[in-house]
């Protein structure tokens, strides 16, 4: 493990039954860092982070948090994890300054600890002015940001966010990644005394392991881990993912739409259409943009129809994506 390393999983295993949940995972996370892991629904991302918090045990491989073996030091390194699931968990019937006394309490905080920090914390996500308002009259917004409150109340080193914006307002998911975004370049001002969120110095920085449906999201992280079927299939920065589709995503425009998207899909070439707003995405074999370009333009032109654009272009993430969920299984 290298000392800038804060996550390492090394070909992690868990079985439900015959279901493979995950299946020989293994990647790194350095300080500073924000990884994102992607996949759709029952990818095996929120199994990967429960055996990393130690929520679940391991078949096989083995996993350190910090420094810490999860199988032989799992208190040391759930101490240094702040972990944000999916649903929201916290205590509805107590205030927002009540739900944080009561974590930082579990976890073994002395009143002199939690009391000077919650509130440069609840500063810090945006929810000071409403420290005495029950948790079930927030938003579901705020309720997500209040639980970040909670899982920064003992400074961890490490932040597992389980799809932390999913059924929030789009100006929300906005501000709470600023927050990721400044969580991971800043130290969680680790010590006793009246340390901030941001900026104490010998503190290390966090490292931010995510998992996003979107991929505006995914786009912000440092690097990204595809999984589909409890593997990781892929990881890299998101401009390494999209250089995979090179000169193989084609833009076409024009009237009338149905009848481009079907000419599209019945080029030999072609290996997926898919509509973005009010034109078609293409991905094409590679080293077939050219071939394929003159072809759709003359049957578009014999069936009656018209184009108005008709280029290759930059592959964004959705169309890796895309291409990595339509691939044979490994």
């Amino acid at each position: 493990m290298s000392p800038n390393e804060l996550i390492t999983a090394s070909h992690l295993d868990k079985s439900f039954g015959n279901n493979h949940a995950v299946h020989d995972v293994s990647f790194a996370i350095r300080a500073g860092e924000i990884y994102g892991l992607v996949g759709p629904d029952g990818a095996g991302k929120t199994t990967t982070m429960r055996l990393l918090c130690g929520a679940l045990s391991l078949d096989q491989g083995e996993a350190a948090i910090a420094g810490f073996d999860i199988r032989r030091q799992p208190e040391q390194a759930r101490a240094e994890i702040g972990y944000l699931s999916q649903r929201f968990s916290l205590y509805e019937d107590l205030t927002v300054l009540e739900n944080i006394r009561f974590f930082a309490e579990v976890r073994g905080l002395a009143a002199s600890e939690w009391q000077a920090r919650s509130m440069d914390i609840l500063a810090f996500v945006g929810l000071d002015k409403f420290a005495d308002r029950r948790a079930a009259n927030l938003s579901g917004g705020m309720k997500q940001k209040m639980g970040l409150a909670v899982a920064l109340v003992h400074r961890p080193r490490i932040l597992l966010l389980d799809e932390p914006t999913t059924g929030v307002d789009p100006v929300t998911r906005q501000d709470f990644w600023q927050l990721i975004i400044r969580l991971a370049a800043s130290p969680p001002a680790r010590g006793g005394g009246q340390g901030g969120v941001e900026g104490e110095e010998g503190a290390g920085e966090v490292a931010v392991l995510v998992s996003t449906p979107y991929m505006d999201e995914a786009s912000r992280c440092h690097r990204i881990g595809f999984m589909r079927g409890g593997k990781l299939l892929v990881e890299g920065t998101p401009a390494e993912l999209r250089t995979r589709l090179n000169n193989r995503i084609l833009e076409l425009a024009g009237e009338p739409l149905p009848l481009l998207r079907q000419l599209a899909r019945d080029q030999e070439s072609v290996e997926d259409v898919q509509m973005f707003g009010d034109r078609v995405h293409l991905r094409v074999r590679s080293g077939f943009p050219e071939r394929v370009m003159d072809s759709l333009r003359e049957r578009i032109g014999a069936s009656g129809g018209t184009v108005s654009r008709l280029r290759v272009v930059a592959p964004q993430l959705e169309d890796v994506f895309i291409s990595l969920l339509t691939e044979e299984p490994i």
